[in-house]
């Protein structure tokens, strides 16, 4: 159920307006930041705070370049491994997406502090794929090879004891050791509909597969997902503001295209949009990826609305109140 509420209308007077053609916008909501990406960027902000500039971060805290950038700024120093982390005592804090098991093992060694940014959702996912293990069980992680949550989830198990498995072909393919003592578990930032399907493919092939108790997709990208579904069969192109590495984002772009919008543009800024394709529309879709801050939506806005007559509607599909508490390192009293 959805409900769509006006915000706003642009204009730049009487004479501009006449000018310009009409856009309707439909926005999204919920869209962008979810309670993971909120706590990995305060986890940053907060040992900033703490143990003053610099702050190391292995990769990036979150997908999005702008939020990267920002922290940069304030002092926080991005790395791709720990070996780039020199020794004091200056912290290296591990991005939302989890890392390996061998990754703070190696940081214990040095004697680095570390501050784990990983999301509670995607920790979750860790800790039923070890139960998994302990039980015996070969796990099957669905997920994209590559992906940084993947790399971090397949790490949290000796090799050998889990296989990714990113569409039906492989499927198709498995042959496993003991086809009756399997689990699945699945990266949080999947299309909602494909991960049905690979599930579905699943159970058909291997009926006594054991699966999570609850969906290991996360709220977020459900939420968001489902918000593009209502919103792009309504309009003439959708934008998902987001970066291109970001999984999320991505898996937004590919729902409103399944859903039958005939222009869908993943952008990060204004300055990326392709404005010959938005020639003619009168009715535009804006929604952002969980890790895209809603500055760059309000940009796009006003990108429009400087060649449109811009009219923004809501549409809300569900309320957000989903908040991640910081590391208990992190805490007021515990800093103090």
């Amino acid at each position: 159920m959805s409900a769509i509420t006006n915000l706003d209308t642009a204009s730049d007077g009487a004479s501009a307006t006449a000018a310009k053609p009409p856009l309707e916008i439909l926005l999204a909501a919920p869209r962008g930041f979810c309670a993971g990406v909120v706590r990995a960027i305060d986890v940053v902000e907060r040992a900033l705070a703490i143990y003053g500039p610099p702050v190391y971060v292995r990769h990036e805290i979150v997908h999005n370049k702008y939020v990267v950038e920002s922290l940069k700024r304030k002092g926080a120093v991005f790395v791709r491994e720990l070996d780039e982390v020199p020794d004091g005592e200056a912290p290296v804090i591990f991005s939302a997406h989890g890392v390996a098991k061998t990754v703070p093992a190696n940081a214990d060694t040095r004697g680095l502090i570390t501050i784990d940014a990983t999301c509670p959702l995607v920790t979750k996912v860790h800790r039923e794929a070890e139960i998994h293990h302990k039980r015996g069980r070969h796990v099957l992680l669905v997920g994209h090879s590559g992906h940084p949550e993947v790399v971090g989830t397949m790490g949290q198990l000796p090799k050998g004891s889990i296989t990714l498995v990113e569409d039906l072909e492989q499927i198709a393919a498995l042959e496993p050791e003991n086809p009756n003592n399997l689990a699945w578990v699945t990266q949080t930032t999947l299309s909602v509909d494909d991960t049905l399907h690979i599930v579905a493919a699943l159970k058909a092939k291997f009926p006594t597969i054991t699966g999570p108790h609850k969906d290991d997709i996360c709220y977020a990208t459900t939420n968001r997902q489902e918000a593009v579904k209502q919103i792009a069969p309504l309009v003439d192109a959708l934008i998902v503001v987001g970066s291109s590495n970001s999984s999320n984002s991505q898996r937004l772009r590919e729902v409103a295209e399944r859903v039958g919008c005939p222009i869908t543009r993943l952008v990060l800024r204004a300055e990326e949009i392709d404005w010959p394709a938005f020639e003619g529309i009168t009715k535009l879709g804006l929604t952002a990826g969980a890790s895209a801050p809603e500055v760059l939506v309000e940009e796009i806005i006003d990108a429009f609305a400087a060649r449109y007559t811009v009219t923004v509607d809501t549409v809300q599909t569900v309320v957000e109140d989903m908040v991640f508490p910081l590391p208990r390192e992190l805490r007021s009293e515990a800093a103090e």
